[in-house]
């Protein structure tokens, strides 16, 4: 049986953080969706495109990964792909709780496994947040961000 994970996240923009948990749950998974998903609650500073561009681009040439746009629940999005896996990084330990409460409904509404990798010391304050809040500025944001997505920025 394949072992398929969701790394699910609004990815607005990609950053180095995002591009650290995938590359580093890679050796875990047969095969790894990255989820762009539709959070109506947020107005997206990117395109879902240009999110999805970016995924791509990174990833070119990358058999074990492919980029899918979804909306409702990500259990939902998981059985549609056939994933029995939701891979989530945590940056604190405040990131935990939240996620493992969302990891708990998870498995006792859809029976998927929540996989958490923490992200490596120099990735912690890296948020595509922050990273939105630097850009709106005008503020010099290319040591968070992959080279692809940086120039495309324009840095």
């Amino acid at each position: 049986m394949q072992r398929i994970g969701l790394f699910p996240g609004t990815f607005d923009p990609v950053t180095l953080g995002h591009t650290d948990i995938i590359d580093r749950a890679l050796p875990l998974f047969d095969k790894l969706f990255i989820g762009i998903g539709r959070n109506t609650n947020k107005q997206p500073m990117f395109s879902e495109q240009q999110r999805q561009d970016w995924l791509e681009l990174i990833y070119k040439g990358n058999n074990k990964i492919e980029i899918v746009i979804y909306d409702g629940l990500t259990v939902d999005c998981c059985k549609k792909i056939g994933a029995g896996f939701i891979l989530r990084g945590i940056r604190y330990v405040n990131d935990f709780e939240y996620e493992k409460a969302i990891a708990d409904m998870n498995r006792s509404i859809a029976n998927i496994e929540t996989i958490f990798l923490t992200c490596l010391p120099q990735y912690t304050s890296v948020a595509s947040t922050l990273v939105r809040d630097v850009l709106k500025y005008g503020g010099d944001v290319s040591q968070f961000l992959p080279d692809v997505v940086n120039k495309r920025i324009g840095g």
